[in-house]
């Protein structure tokens, strides 16, 4: 089983910095794609960036500018850097990854894992 684990969440003022760390670890074959989603309270769960196997990104049009997303394929970590946080960047960050992993028998499969999630909240 795989379990991707998130960090770096917590409390900061409009105009601040934070930098999120997601790791995935287990039986873990390939990762094609890792990202991060957040979810603001009675807002559905919306893309905030993403990274594919081969480096390309994409960013919600309400980040681009302000945050960036890293990944360091050695580790099967994904980083977000988010700058010039303002209070609508409040929500849980969930992180995201698309792999396929091993199975008991050997083979592997393609899945998605979701993170716990982390707390952002941006607040003076």
């Amino acid at each position: 089983q795989v379990q991707p684990v998130e960090s770096g969440g917590g409390l900061v003022q409009p105009g601040g910095s934070l930098r999120l760390s997601c790791a995935a670890s287990g039986s873990i074959f390939t990762i094609y794609g890792m990202g991060w989603y957040r979810q603001a309270p009675g807002k559905q769960r919306e893309l905030v960036a993403g990274r594919s196997s081969n480096s390309r990104t994409n960013y919600a049009d309400s980040v681009k500018g302000r945050f960036t997303i890293s990944r360091d394929s050695a580790k099967n970590t994904v980083f977000l850097q988010m700058n010039s946080l303002k209070l609508e960047d409040t929500a849980v960050y969930y992180c995201n990854a698309d792999l396929s992993e091993y199975s008991a028998n050997g083979d592997t499969t393609r899945r998605d894992y979701w993170g716990q999630g982390t707390q952002v909240t941006v607040s003076s």
